[in-house]
């Protein structure tokens, strides 16, 4: 590669042809047949179109910047690896187009001169790429341009993310929608890659309160795009339940850096104690107090749950507390089926669980009907995704805060050397149950909504698998992070909804998706700056900006 990587000039050229055939690819016919949205028509692109028109356009503003009128941001953006990435992106987009229509047209015979074209422009794209040499370039993060210009430049993201959402939602085909999810994260990547994520990231430091305040108005935007559909919103409710308790687990393993498989169970004991004082005819506790005491009682009863898992770290760590929290978690789960009258106290009826939980009624307003808000029918399930939305900001309030505090430095301190930090006078025995009961009662809380929402619990929804999907959200969006995790959560939870046609073959999907992820991006979709160091720790540049970090942060 050192050879080839001796002819940037040429690597340039190929890379501006490659990006301009990927936008004429998608003017042009993709296949004979009326599939995927029809993407047999000229110059009227579609699904699949789009997303090639899209690729082809991060990879020429790249080529642009590796030779071109854009020249003058190469010292800022490194536009080799970025079109290696965006390159290999298109390579794979493309070879799963041509599986899409073999398998929707019934042959590959029926794949028209559209996806070819594609193929060939991100493969030029690609060699273009690697014949560039990467350069070192200069942080970008403090390129500040007029506040307008930045406060704009938020609103169309955030603008974007609100449209793809609801556009993914709203993806019938099951390959369109897996080619959509396919291309955003390879754009993501590229973007990172490519440096360009740093100045976004300074552009959303700078206007900290803008982008807070533009997130939360986006996030209550969102039911009212979906047209009052019940099934996107229950969707959308069931992924901020998913999201916050990742985010209590994101505590214990993120920041403590101890490892939680059996985590559901605090999800599993909130619901149980939202459902068991609800007014359901089969709760078996006979105190029904407001929703919100059983919200609070819901988090102390995990919280405490979460002393007793923690109590043995005293003694294990590593390979061994991750046994100790997977046995807690099955333990959890045979409890809730004996305690049903005949193996034990009659709390959670065993195997029938508590069903015909009614909907909430605060204030006198109920969850289970459709309102009427700016002349949007918002329907059952949206009713829920504002309280939940409410919970998130909360459960983000919490986990900030901690994370700045002397408290969320502690945990850091036990997470990389645990002897040292002992050694240093950090409280690791009372720091590591604080991590543990504070993420538990954050789960514990997000389970008493989750109660009233599905209207029945039972032990068979808090297996280990639901928490292996919560580790793999962590690990995948970003340890340490909070919107690395929100974007794990929303990517693990989504998918299976919407990829059902694959069966028995989703955990395989997943399963292979999650290696190759590991592979190119190790510390997360969106790392934390530490973390990026852990696993390239010959970066000097990175090192010397977490150390500028570390003592801003500790003045």
């Amino acid at each position: 590669m050192t050879t080839l990587s001796r002819n940037p000039r040429l690597g340039g050229i190929l890379a501006v042809v490659g990006s301009v055939l990927l936008l004429l690819s998608g003017l042009l016919s993709w296949s004979y047949e009326p599939i995927l949205g029809d993407i047999s028509v000229r110059f009227w692109p579609v699904t699949l179109q789009v997303y090639a028109m899209v690729i082809g356009a991060v990879a020429l503003l790249l080529a642009l910047v590796a030779s071109g009128p854009l020249g003058r941001w190469a010292e800022h953006i490194d536009p080799a690896r970025g079109l290696r990435t965006i390159g290999v992106t298109g390579v794979l987009f493309a070879l799963a187009s041509l599986i899409a229509v073999t398998l929707e047209a019934g042959g590959l015979i029926n794949a028209n001169e559209g996806v070819w074209i594609a193929l060939v422009g991100a493969v030029l794209v690609t060699v273009g790429g690697y014949l560039r040499p990467e350069t070192k370039v200069l942080d970008p993060s403090t390129i500040a341009l007029p506040a307008w210009v930045e406060i704009i430049t938020i609103a169309l993201l955030l603008g974007v993310a609100l449209f793809t959402a609801q556009y993914a939602l709203k993806q019938e085909e099951p390959w369109v929608l897996v080619l959509l999810v396919g291309m955003l994260i390879g754009v993501t990547l590229t973007i990172t890659r490519s440096n360009l994520a740093a100045w976004l990231g300074g552009v959303t430091t700078r206007h900290r309160r803008v982008f807070t305040l533009a997130t939360f108005v986006v996030a209550l935007a969102f039911p009212f795009t979906q047209g009052g559909s019940e099934a996107n919103l229950t969707i959308a409710g069931n992924v901020l339940i998913f999201a916050a308790t990742a985010l209590g687990l994101n505590i214990v393993v993120g920041l403590a850096g101890l490892l939680d498989l059996g985590y559901i169970a605090f999800l599993g004991a909130g619901a149980y104690v939202g459902a068991s004082m609800s007014m359901s005819a089969f709760a078996t506790i006979g105190w029904k107090p407001p929703f919100l005491v059983v919200m609070v009682i819901g988090g102390v009863v995990s919280s405490i749950l979460g002393l007793i898992i923690g109590s043995p770290t005293l003694r294990v760590s590593g390979d061994y507390l991750a046994i100790v929290t997977l046995a807690f978690g099955e333990i959890f789960r045979l409890a809730m089926f004996n305690l049903d009258g005949t193996s034990g106290p009659n709390i959670t009826r065993g195997s029938n669980g508590i069903n015909a939980i009614p909907d909430l009624n605060l204030f006198g307003f109920n969850f289970g009907e459709t309102h009427t808000l700016l002349g949007i029918e918002i329907p059952r399930a949206g009713n829920y995704y504002f309280v939940l939305i409410a919970l998130i900001v909360f459960v983000i309030v919490v986990f900030t805060h901690l994370n700045n505090s002397r408290i969320g430095r502690g945990w850091v301190a036990i997470r990389e050397d645990e002897r040292a930090a002992e050694a240093m006078g950090v409280n690791v025995f009372g720091l590591k149950l604080l991590a543990f009961a504070g993420g538990a009662s954050l789960a514990g809380m997000a389970g008493t909504v989750k109660a009233h929402m599905d209207q029945a619990v039972s032990p068979d929804s808090y297996i280990f698998l639901e928490s292996a999907f919560l580790l793999a959200a962590v690990v995948l969006g970003g340890m340490g992070t909070v919107g690395g995790v929100l974007i794990g959560a929303a990517l693990l939870k989504f998918l299976p909804e919407k990829l059902r046609f694959l069966d028995d073959y989703r955990l395989l999907m997943f399963g292979l998706v999650l290696v190759v992820m590991m592979r190119v991006r190790p510390e997360g979709l969106v790392a934390s700056k530490r973390r990026q160091l852990e696993f390239h720790d010959d970066d000097e540049d990175l090192a010397e900006t977490v150390a500028i970090d570390e003592l801003e942060a500790a003045k």
